[in-house]
């Protein structure tokens, strides 16, 4: 069943352009998410939810996982964050969000938090 708030179409065009310009973050983490490795679990990159576009996707688990660059190191970033994920979190998603240094630094821990956040059995 089609979900209104889940990739709209106006937004593909955007969303195939950050899939092929991911961050080096965003790459090195994909590459352990993608084709189910991680207990299973599908996930999906630059996926959109209402107007906003998410990093990666699990729709069974409903979990969301945000990564953060310099970027988002500033009080305007910070706040917009807050209110991207407040209104996210308010359609029955959860959203985690990660340093891009966590990613390469701390791979295992990442992935476990990930795991963590798991509600459903295993698929």
């Amino acid at each position: 069943m089609p979900n209104k708030h889940h990739n709209r179409k106006e937004f593909l065009d955007r969303r195939k352009e950050l899939r092929k310009k991911l961050t080096s973050a965003e790459a090195f983490l994909w590459k352990h998410l993608k084709a189910k490795q991680l207990e299973g679990r599908k996930f999906h990159k630059q996926h959109s939810i209402d107007w906003f576009i998410v990093d990666f996707y699990c729709p069974s688990e409903k979990l969301i996982i945000e990564l953060d660059g310099q970027v988002h190191m500033n009080p305007v970033a910070h706040t917009h964050d807050e209110k991207r994920t407040e209104h996210i979190e308010n359609l029955g998603l959860k959203v985690i969000r990660f340093e891009n240094k966590m990613v390469f630094e701390n791979l295992p821990s990442v992935l476990e938090e990930i795991k963590n956040n798991f509600t459903s059995s295993s698929l």
